[in-house]
């Protein structure tokens, strides 16, 4: 259920970036925009991968 959730979570953000993005199309804030979004999933990956024990 975390993981769904999480998931969720990750492309109501890309969503909302995504139309930030559209309607405001400037290359430096699709850039930062990018790297939130890299952040933000290298975030979500690392936090529900499966742990070695």
């Amino acid at each position: 259920m975390n993981k769904l959730m999480g998931l969720f979570a990750f492309i109501v953000l890309v969503a909302f970036l995504a139309i930030l993005v559209i309607h405001v199309p400037r290359l430096d804030l699709s850039a930062v925009i990018a790297l939130t979004v890299l952040l933000a999933a290298w975030d979500l990956y690392t936090t529900h991968r499966a742990r070695k024990r």
